[in-house]
């Protein structure tokens, strides 16, 4: 990913933190011929001892699963992102932008071909998105929950490289920057409100 030096996103707490809000992502790699495949996918993102480890599963019919522990993997978390209208410049001779955040995580995956492996990242994704179903959940028959299981194929990814982009504006006035955060911040769609607020709190860290 390109990332010029003002957009460069190393705080490593708030990347977690966006990566875990924001985790409905894309992985891909590369097939037999050699062409890049993707499918998106939710995601537990988890911070241990080890770095940023990775839950997921495919349907087991969708073959991109194959390719997991064959090569390394790109996982792109990239969910906020606005237009930036140049009525905010000061300058007349200004473009159209947009401002957006992504992270590019790396790493070689690991099929999880056990049963109460696959049965943990399960419960994992549902205690990630909706807690409250696991005690329905916890309710149905062991044959049912076979069922879904053999349709599915879980799979770990300790990440080896974290790429974050971070770009708010930053090579702006910090009068424009404000233009943008304010407008952002009153927009009816909850991403750009979101970018507005992350812009409020770059421009504090100054």
């Amino acid at each position: 990913m390109y990332i010029p030096a003002t957009n460069r996103w190393e705080d490593q707490e708030q990347i977690l933190a966006f990566m875990q809000r924001f985790s409905f992502a894309s992985i891909i790699n590369v097939n037999t011929s050699g062409l890049a495949c993707a499918t998106h996918l939710p995601f537990v993102v988890e911070d241990t001892p080890g770095g940023i480890r990775l839950l997921a599963h495919f349907a087991k019919a969708n073959e991109q699963w194959k390719l997991l522990e064959q090569q390394t993997s790109l996982v792109v978390f990239a969910e906020p992102h606005a237009y930036v209208s140049p009525s905010h410049y000061d300058k007349v001779q200004s473009v159209p932008t947009w401002n957006y955040q992504s992270v590019h995580a790396y790493g070689q995956a690991k099929l999880l071909l056990d049963r109460d492996a696959a049965l943990e990242t399960l419960e994992a994704l549902i205690l990630n998105s909706e807690a409250a179903y696991m005690e329905q959940w916890k309710g149905l028959s062991e044959a049912y929950k076979d069922g879904m299981l053999q349709g599915i194929v879980a799979f770990e990814l300790l990440v080896t490289d974290l790429q974050a982009k971070s770009k708010l504006s930053q090579n702006k006035r910090q009068a424009e920057q404000e233009r943008i955060a304010e407008t952002k911040l009153s927009s009816e769609l909850e991403t750009e409100r979101y970018l507005g607020q992350q812009m409020k709190e770059n421009l504090k860290r100054k």
